[in-house]
């Protein structure tokens, strides 16, 4: 089993959320966050005003796949995430070694 970590723009959430539909994937938890890479933030302008904004926000979206998914699913998310342009984000896909689902007590890709 896998665990997929995904930072995507915020514009960019509704065609991937689709796309995973697309492939059968049923769940995964969403978070706000925020951060800097090559763009290093953003001109802001209020009031008049310009000034650097010091983070970008973006998505993270957590997934749980096995095996045989995991590739389907990260190769998904880039097609749906990318604009081309800096910043469009990351993937990161990390080793699982044991799952339970509490309310089930299923173990392993059954928790999934």
């Amino acid at each position: 089993m896998k665990k997929i970590e995904a930072i995507i723009r915020l514009s960019r959430f509704d065609a991937v959320r689709d796309a995973l539909g697309g492939i059968g994937v049923r769940f995964f938890t969403l978070k706000e966050v925020k951060g800097f890479g090559l763009q290093r933030g953003a001109k802001m302008v209020y009031r008049g005003s310009s000034y650097d904004a010091d983070y970008i926000a973006r998505l993270q979206i957590d997934l749980l796949a096995t095996n045989e998914m995991t590739e389907k699913i990260v190769e998904t998310i880039a097609s749906a995430a990318h604009t081309g342009e800096v910043g469009d984000g990351k993937i990161t896909v990390i080793d699982v070694n044991h799952v339970v689902r509490i309310r089930t007590s299923e173990i392993g890709a059954e928790a999934i």
